[in-house]
């Protein structure tokens, strides 16, 4: 049996290998195409023109549904692990719903883009990595809990690295950024999609999307430590029958249910 083939750990693999197949396959096509500058553009503009806007769109959605299971057998494995700790619970919680919110943030992403809706794609940026990099401390500080009865010290020490990554990604994105938009190297660049290196803020340019792209791995990067985690895990469905048929009323069950128990059919 392969790595990859025990337990739930294909889950996160799918996640980071499929996310990052999307920014490459839109990147690939958008240079192909001529629509972006080849060096570092936004990860949003590769996915701003037909045809790659289509492909950026499908492949985000399908990293969101994947990145939601991922986030909820996190959420189980923690709570299976840990019952009657409260606060590890209550943590773990507050996880999941993090987490959920990050993942409807990048379906956010995926269908307004920049250049078509531009302050509703930042709320959807600001939810898939600002939310999304919470969504990372929380888990972080559970993996510190958890330590060493169920985590050993290096993932704890593993996921920090990647968290203080994606808050130093954060912090550089949001300065230039700022600098960027102030207004001092002109109006409207939301809708520039190529730049001339001899243009002024092409430097303030280059380190936000240089920024931005950091702060994309960096969260991918942080779901391969689930991958050990969920090697020694799995989920099965239980399947409760409650009626011989499809069509009884709901007042019926429980005396369907106490029928079929006493014949042995459950």
């Amino acid at each position: 049996m392969w790595w990859f083939q025990q337990g739930l750990s294909f889950l996160p693999v799918a996640l980071v290998v499929w996310s990052a197949a999307t920014f490459v396959f839109s990147y690939i096509t958008a240079i192909v195409l001529r629509h972006v500058d080849p060096l570092v553009p936004y990860i949003s503009d590769t996915g701003t023109i037909p045809p790659e806007r289509c492909l950026f769109g499908i492949m985000l959605n399908v990293s969101s549904f994947l990145g939601m299971a991922t986030m909820y057998v996190r959420y189980k494995q923690v709570y299976a692990l840990n019952p009657d700790k409260s606060r590890i619970v209550k943590l773990n919680k507050i996880g999941l719903t993090l987490g959920l919110m990050s993942c409807f943030g990048l379906c956010i992403i995926a269908n307004f883009q920049k250049c078509i809706l531009y302050y509703v794609h930042v709320v959807g940026a600001c939810l898939t990595f600002g939310v999304g990099a919470i969504y990372m401390l929380v888990q972080t500080i559970l993996s510190y809990l958890m330590q060493p009865e169920v985590h050993s010290k290096d993932i704890f020490w593993i996921r920090l690295t990647v968290l203080l990554w994606c808050g130093s990604s954060i912090a550089s994105m949001f300065v230039s950024s700022v600098v960027l938009y102030s207004g001092l190297y002109g109006t409207d660049l939301v809708q520039k999609l190529h730049w001339n290196p001899q243009e002024k803020g092409y430097t303030a340019h280059i380190v936000s999307t240089a920024s931005e792209w950091s702060l994309a791995f960096s969260f991918l990067s942080f779901f391969l430590t689930y991958i050990r985690d969920f090697q020694k895990i799995s989920l099965r469905a239980v399947v409760s029958l409650q009626g011989q048929t499809l069509y009884n009323t709901p007042q019926s069950f429980a005396a369907d249910e106490q029928r079929l128990l006493i014949a042995g059919s459950i």
